[in-house]
């Protein structure tokens, strides 16, 4: 597919989500009162929701150069690099976004975006009882970087949205198995309805799971202009990092969506890496290109394993 056309699945894909942006029930309004976003934002004159402000203001610890697991400063790629990271295997990495049992409104589409939790529980088990070991955003960027060693069957994790059940149920399941994951947050849903928490987010970064950005409000990154790129990267990516405590260095496209135009936006805001779902990944800029499946319920844990071996070489 060439990346700067959309396919009638994408375009399905786009129309879903879209609709169902607000997974976890939140309805977003068609107007809302705004402020400047935090101190300092002041002379830009961006602006951005009330809630995700006093999101940001929760915790205000002083962001350090740690990663998520608290390792040293991750390395720079090396130049010319691009050839030897499309070189290394892929690592199978799980795109997950509601968690609930299907309701007689959920249409056939909708469902391949929802997984029950008994589906979710039993792929779960399935990985472990495979073998597999979570991984985090940072050792991947390690090990596409520096060849650094992954533990044996590595596979990661990651959650899109923030719905609060990824928290109250996914967090429960996963913490067991000593599983961790990546949560990607669109920071407009911060504090609102059916959605995490501040503290929650606070709570699995100091557990050890990664927090990374997801926009401010799921806009297309392919549609940016101008100060969107302030409004959905630079404003969310500090409001998380404010209430992390942690640098946020890791990006998920809305919609799995990108353009070679976006690489240079998040790389000169302090990105390290992005993910997108299944389409291949640019040869020039692999660590922006990074490849997710989404999981859909049905799958038991053999099908799961068998899926992901197929998807990633």
């Amino acid at each position: 597919m060439k990346n700067n056309l959309l396919t009638p699945r994408a375009l399905a894909l786009c129309a879903f989500l879209s609709l169902s942006l607000m997974a976890c029930e939140w309805k977003k309004p068609s107007a809302q009162a705004s402020v400047v976003a935090l101190s300092g934002n002041a002379a830009s004159g961006t602006e951005t929701t009330a809630e995700e402000s006093a999101a940001a203001k929760a915790v205000t610890v002083p962001v350090g150069s740690a990663n998520e697991a608290g390792n040293a400063e991750l390395p720079a790629p090396a130049v010319g690099s691009a050839a030897s990271i499309m070189a290394r295997p892929q690592i199978p990495i799980l795109c997950y976004h509601q968690i609930r049992d299907y309701r007689p409104t959920d249409s056939r589409s909708a469902k391949d975006y929802i997984i029950p939790p008994a589906d979710f529980k039993a792929q779960m088990k399935g990985l472990a009882d495979s073998g597999y070991t979570t991984i985090l955003p940072a050792q991947l960027y390690e090990y596409l970087v520096t060849g650094k060693q992954l533990p044996p069957k590595p596979v990661m994790l990651t959650f899109d949205d923030g719905c609060d059940e990824q928290f109250e149920f996914a967090h429960s399941v996963l913490n067991p198995l000593k599983f961790k994951g990546a949560y990607f947050i669109m920071t407009v849903s911060v504090n609102r309805p059916n959605y995490m928490k501040a503290e929650q987010i606070r709570q699995l970064a100091d557990e050890g799971h990664a927090i990374g950005l997801h926009t401010w409000d799921h806009h297309n990154v392919k549609q940016y202009q101008g100060t969107d790129w302030q409004k959905q990267i630079e404003q969310p990516k500090l409001s998380l990092e404010k209430i992390t405590g942690r640098p946020i260095q890791f990006f998920a496209y809305p919609f799995g969506l990108w353009n070679p135009q976006a690489i240079p936006q998040l790389k000169d805001r302090g990105l390290m890496a992005a993910f997108q779902l299944s389409t291949a990944r640019d040869a020039n800029d692999p660590l922006y290109t990074i490849r997710r499946i989404i999981v859909p319920g049905g799958w038991s844990g053999a099908q799961l394993v068998n899926r992901m071996k197929n998807s990633f070489h």
